[in-house]
């Protein structure tokens, strides 16, 4: 647990307090035959100008909010840890995917595409795997997804080589969501090739991914005779997810939205999580105090009348 103050910029007003011992206060004008009778008395000797700084340093932090929050309430969200697996192979650098500009190639407009639907995570810890001839974790889980985007952009076609292992592509993903603690934890398999490189099969990726309930969506890019459709769908179907195909674009956009849907993320709360406002405390404090206060001189007349 931490402690903090909610609208801290309220205890610039604590430098106020020199004024209850040094300021001028309103003079009563007494007369007394003998001067002698007058006893002189330091303001920092009597009771009453420390009673007064202690209400007001109450009630300065009363203004102040403060409250304390549990950490961990941000570090571990709500939402589930999700892995995209993005294919760089060569065979990305195709263009024509995107109708509306034919000079882009493939991985360009997956990029653009996967940069929107992170977006819309929210509360998700998301990591990235880039895979070709080899698969390598490019972002480890995290929440900030605005350095995960901007990690997406440095990635370029051919940077993991020319070939495609999805095996070792799905062991490198299953590998990554091990540093998450969410319950819920999915891989979303872009591709648009077959299995021909790596040291590890598909097949065993899957048995390892069933066995830690980890869903896998599988998204097969350009036409049905350029990748392994029974593959993507085996995969799918023996971890629990659902296997997709986009031909365009367009029709990649549609499954970012249905896999949103299959997999939503909860709303990200701009306050802290966990959080306890403690500003009742100071206040009762401040009304028990004013409560004796007020009580304290009818005490003393009480005591003189029976006297």
């Amino acid at each position: 647990m931490h402690f903090t103050f909610g609208s801290a910029y309220f205890l610039v007003l604590l430098f106020l307090l020199p004024c209850f011992l040094w300021c001028k206060q309103y003079s009563r004008i007494y007369y007394f035959p003998k001067l002698e009778w007058i006893r002189k008395q330091s303001p920092l000797l009597s009771w009453e100008p420390w009673l007064k700084i202690l209400l007001f340093s109450l009630m300065v932090f009363a203004l102040a909010k403060p409250l304390v929050y549990d950490t961990s309430g941000n570090q571990y969200k709500k939402g589930r840890d999700l892995i995209l697996a993005l294919d760089a192979s060569g065979s990305m650098g195709q263009s024509g995917f995107d109708g509306k500009d034919r000079f882009k190639n493939k991985y360009e407009t997956i990029l653009k595409l996967s940069k929107a639907f992170t977006k819309k995570r929210f509360d998700d810890n998301m990591g990235v795997v880039v895979f070709g001839t080899f698969a390598y974790t490019a972002s480890p889980l995290t929440y900030d997804l605005e350095s995960l985007n901007y990690l997406l952009e440095m990635i370029t076609v051919g940077l993991a080589g020319e070939s495609t292992a999805m095996g070792d592509a799905l062991m490198q993903s299953i590998r990554t969501l091990s540093y998450g603690e969410a319950k819920n934890k999915a891989i979303i398999l872009l591709t648009d090739g077959y299995h021909n490189a790596g040291k590890s099969s598909p097949s065993a990726a899957v048995a390892k991914a069933k066995s830690l309930g980890i869903k896998i969506y599988t998204i097969g890019i350009g036409e049905k005779a350029d990748y392994d459709v029974a593959l993507l769908e085996t995969i799918a179907k023996e971890s629990g997810g659902k296997s997709h195909a986009a031909r365009t674009a367009s029709e990649l956009s549609k499954v970012y939205e249905e896999i949103d849907a299959l997999e939503p993320s909860p709303v990200r709360s701009e306050n802290y999580l966990n959080q306890k406002l403690l500003t009742l405390f100071p206040l009762s404090m401040v009304f028990v105090l004013l409560l004796l206060w007020v009580l304290y001189p009818k005490r003393a007349l009480l005591r003189r009348v029976i006297s």
